[in-house]
């Protein structure tokens, strides 16, 4: 009889242990998924510097909860906007709002700001001349090719003294609104990544910040003209409207606007890409 009851005991014990490592299987089973199951991936498309920086900033804190960021870096920035609205990314970082306002309404698309991240005031530069009153007549003056940038641009020479344009034109400005040219300069459009370069043939270029950090230029140390602090082109968070209210998304909005960038901002790039939150 002894016996007979040490031995059901055991092919109960038994039975529990089956069951027990049975569940350990996994969510077959019915069990709840583990925080790794749980994990969302964005795809987010940035320009070089400051902004894929930026997001390698972003990253840890967003894999803290429970988001894993990819970041899909771009040499030319023209290429950003296309992704985003044929679904090839989940965001992208690299624009102000006239850029993309002008991208929206060009293309027939509805692509959506979020977050304002930074602003990254434009600099002018020169290889030889060290105040842009030193600028010769007749000189030729390199900015961006891009309607937006390059109406932006112009207002930079204008806040520069060297140019005058059509009041209230802002940033649609073109050559044909420059009504007053003293010095009778010659404005050389082309891409924007190029201009850096094109300071060994060029008096002048005004150069977007982020382009002018991947060349090693300073924008606070080597610009011999900054466009004022108070600019209105912060960069801002972009994704399609339908994905703005994902909770992933705003996630990311809250990362973005964290402690850890701000005082990244504040470390590296002080005074040439000023926090906007």
């Amino acid at each position: 009889m002894k016996k007979l009851i040490v031995l059901v005991l055991s092919l109960v014990l038994m039975t529990a242990a089956l069951v027990g490592c049975s569940g350990d299987t996994g969510n077959d089973q019915g069990q709840t998924p583990g925080p790794a199951d749980q994990t969302e991936k964005l795809v987010v498309g940035a320009t070089a510097k400051p902004h894929a920086e930026i997001l390698e900033v972003v990253k840890p804190v967003l894999e803290a909860d429970g988001v894993e960021l990819e970041i899909k870096e771009f040499t030319d920035y023209v290429l950003l906007n296309p992704s985003l609205k044929d679904g090839e990314i989940d965001a992208n970082f690299f624009q102000h709002i006239p850029y993309l306002d002008d991208y929206n309404s060009q293309n027939n698309a509805d692509l959506k700001w979020i977050a304002k991240i930074h602003n990254e005031p434009m600099g002018v530069y020169s290889k030889t001349l060290t105040d842009v009153n030193e600028l010769s007549e007749g000189a030729a003056v390199g900015i961006p090719n891009d309607a937006t940038n390059g109406g932006r641009a112009l207002m930079v020479l204008e806040s520069a003294g060297l140019i005058t344009l059509t009041e209230g034109v802002g940033v649609q400005a073109t050559e044909q609104d420059i009504i007053e040219n003293p010095k009778k300069i010659k404005i050389t459009m082309m891409d924007a990544a190029m201009l850096p370069r094109a300071l060994e043939d060029l008096e002048l270029c005004v150069i977007n910040s982020n382009y002018a950090l991947e060349a090693n230029l300073n924008p606070v140390q080597d610009s011999i003209f900054m466009e004022p602090k108070d600019s209105p082109f912060a960069n801002v968070l972009v994704v399609r409207p339908e994905d703005e209210s994902k909770e992933s998304i705003q996630k990311l909005v809250k990362a973005m606007q964290s402690p850890e960038v701000k005082e990244f901002l504040e470390t590296n790039y002080p005074d040439s890409c000023v926090p906007s939150f």
